[in-house]
């Protein structure tokens, strides 16, 4: 017996292509309190397919999907003895790895994107990925509405 999909027609759509994915990521941080946006400075917000051979080298990475997101420069924290040479702060968001995410777990999207930005941001402000943990832990253990 034949079944019609009625809800959503995927026949046309397509993954969100790299640009498409610069801008949700823009727009989420666009949307942070103005105060947080004003403490990231100079920051470069940029989407790219994978990470390079470097990086995955320098992070013992095993495939290019173990890492939806990098901090790269010099945190809040380490910004007081400048270094020559110094770029920007750069947060780059992985784009294959942040779909094959997508795909295998319950979230939107637009949360994932968001949840990863505010990651790295976390670096910026020199947060380890420890006490980002610690942070999302006392959140998640924390009063709820309704309770």
């Amino acid at each position: 017996m034949a079944r019609i999909y009625q809800t959503r027609s995927w026949y046309d759509q397509l993954s969100p292509s790299l640009s498409e994915l610069e801008f949700l990521a823009m727009e989420t941080y666009a949307s942070l309190p103005e105060e947080f946006r004003k403490l990231t400075g100079d920051i470069i917000i940029q989407v790219a397919e994978f990470p390079t051979e470097e990086i995955m080298d320098d992070l013992a990475l095993e495939t290019p999907f173990d890492l939806l997101g990098l901090f790269e420069g010099r945190g809040i924290a380490e910004r007081w003895n400048p270094a020559t040479g110094d770029g920007p702060n750069r947060i780059t968001l992985y784009r294959r790895a942040i779909l094959d995410y997508w795909a295998e777990n319950e979230e939107t999207l637009g949360d994932i994107v968001a949840h990863v930005l505010i990651h790295e941001i976390g670096h910026h402000f020199g947060l380890s990925d420890d006490d980002m943990a610690r942070i999302e832990e006392s959140v998640d253990e924390g009063p709820h509405p309704g309770s």
